[in-house]
């Protein structure tokens, strides 16, 4: 059974372990809530708010409804299934979440601030003695003035009926409700965010204490959960054939498929031409020597630059070419193992295609993990063959990055492959901005591989979670050896991240950008500048393309 055209495997956890789910109402800040569940070993998975109630096939054992950009009172605003409040488990509305439980009660309790509050803001407890034991449940063991985080313009104007208050700011006076009788509470600021001290321990209240959620959401029970639904897949004959680039993601993914059908795992490295420099006979050794993976790797770097040639403008159509070429290529060498192991009563046909795509790749590439906008298409995601014939196996793709390298660790992968950076799949034809040319991609793996040799002499390397030079699509004066030259410019990126979603720029000390610079403008024909590019994410995204 599939889950979708592009034949995805569907992901069992949800029916495994006491899930909390998460409804996305646009909200920046609502996968943090999905994280901070993971952090307490609690499975949550994240839904689009207009997800319908009847459709779920497993019973979470409580509802968060996030944030979001929206008035909840305008036309068009989104609002949760009303089946939602049928379920007859724990429900907390975080911000626009609140709202949308204040505005089902009744549609005049939500007005519009007669100022913002953005920031930090100090919450006042309240308790209540006499009243029904759950209702002070969510702020237990928390102190009394607590500091949070605050980012809305709306808010309550009056107390919804059945509810009591339980928090309030200096200007929210609704900031926390509980109702009477029903498990159902609703907060104004966000938990979520590590600026709200103490947030994590009030979402733990919720889940743990007001849910009853069970804290066993870990790798090593994850592994042999995976282990049987693969096999159950797959079957005592069947093969699969695993996209694998060298990366934390496809090394664990491939790592978990060879401990789940041994011999029946063929691994699978594309050389598509814009690769690091030296990565497929890099890659081979360490899947070969390191981990006992049978490696086949297939040089269509021809193929690909071919295809990129003359693409200039539009990034989403380079993620496309070699999404789409690499599933070809696949399914090509499927047929060929599938034609060359015949004959052997061990051996059936290969149905199935491994990847190692992960969650922050699924939320920011399907837009139904909630409202906001599609921020790029993941060439593992949503740039697949249509019509594609193998089915997708992703074992890792209800995962955050830091669970994939723990579960790395619980596999007995080595220390340095499981931190390794990550590097996408369309490679450098996303890090060189404009067309891609054989040129074009000689400057950029020379330019990539200095940056990296001079941070992991530094020791930085484990301090920083992405870093990868980028070529510009311009030109710039400059003076070498007493002449004129009209060169290259080199952009340096590097980032901070645990979850991919946001990330902050690595500080480098100048003098050590200095050095690189020096390095790449002497070493590297065609450049003679080179730039450090300081974006966040958000606005940025963490590559160029």
């Amino acid at each position: 059974m599939v889950d979708n055209e592009a034949g995805v495997l569907p992901q069992e956890p949800k029916k495994t372990f006491d899930t909390i789910l998460v409804l996305d109402f646009g909200s920046q800040y609502t996968h943090l809530i999905t994280r901070r569940m993971r952090e307490l070993n609690i499975y949550c998975e994240m839904l689009p708010c207009t997800q319908k109630i009847a459709d779920l096939d497993f019973k979470p054992k409580g509802v968060i409804l996030s944030g979001g950009p929206y008035s909840v009172y305008e036309d068009g605003a989104p609002h949760a299934d009303p089946a939602v409040f049928d379920l007859g488990v724990p429900i907390m509305g975080i911000c626009y979440g609140l709202q949308e439980i204040a505005y089902r009660a009744d549609n005049k309790n939500v007005i519009a601030g007669e100022k913002r509050e953005y920031g930090h803001a100090t919450l006042n407890v309240t308790k209540h003695s006499g009243k029904q034991e759950h209702v002070d449940r969510l702020f237990e063991g928390l102190e009394k003035d607590m500091e949070v985080w605050m980012s809305h313009g709306d808010k309550l104007g009056k107390l919804p009926e059945d509810f009591v208050v339980v928090a309030e700011s200096g200007n929210s006076p609704y900031a926390g409700i509980a109702h009477q009788e029903k498990e159902i509470y609703g907060i104004q600021f966000h938990p979520e965010v590590t600026h709200t001290k103490k947030g994590t321990q009030l979402l733990k209240n919720f889940a743990v204490s007001i849910c009853k959620a069970q804290q066993n959401w870990t790798m090593s029970a994850f592994i042999g959960k995976e282990l049987e639904r693969i096999r159950a897949l797959v079957g005592d004959k069947g093969q699969v054939i695993g996209a694998v680039s060298g990366g934390v993601d496809s090394t664990v993914a491939a790592k978990l498929m060879k401990e789940a059908i041994g011999d029946r795992f063929h691994a699978v490295m594309v050389d598509n031409g814009v690769l690091r420099k030296n990565e497929a006979k890099e890659v081979k050794e360490i899947l070969t020597k390191g981990l006992g993976i049978n490696l086949t790797v297939i040089d269509a770097s021809d193929r690909f630059l071919d295809l990129l040639k003359g693409v200039k403008d539009d990034p989403e159509k380079k993620r496309k070419i070699i999404g789409n070429t690499f599933i070809e290529i696949f399914q090509e060498k499927a047929k060929e193992i599938a034609e060359a192991a015949h004959g052997s009563d061990k051996a059936g046909d290969i149905e199935f295609l491994l990847q190692g795509t992960l969650y922050p790749d699924v939320i920011e590439s399907i837009s139904f993990k909630g409202p906001s906008a599609t921020i790029k298409t993941h060439h593992n995601v949503g740039g697949l063959l249509e019509g594609m014939h193998l089915k997708l196996i992703e074992p890792l793709r209800e995962l955050f990055k830091d669970e994939v390298r723990e579960l790395g660790t619980q596999l007995g992968i080595p220390e340095d492959l499981v931190w390794r950076h990550p590097f996408p799949g369309p490679g450098l034809a996303i890090r060189i901005i404009g067309e891609v040319t054989r040129e074009q991609v000689r400057i950029a793996q020379e330019a990539d591989a200095i940056f990296m040799e001079e941070i992991k002499k530094a020791g930085l390397y484990r301090q920083m979670s992405q870093a990868y030079a980028a070529l510009l699509p311009v030109k710039a004066v400059g003076v070498m050896g007493d002449k004129r030259v009209h060169a290259q410019v080199i952009a340096l990126r590097a980032v901070q991240t645990t979850d991919f979603m946001t990330a902050d720029v690595f500080p480098f000390e100048t003098k050590f950008l200095s050095k690189i610079s020096t390095r790449i403008v002497n070493e590297v024909d065609g450049v003679c500048r080179v730039l450090y590019e300081i974006t966040s994410k958000p606005p940025g995204t963490i590559e160029m393309e």
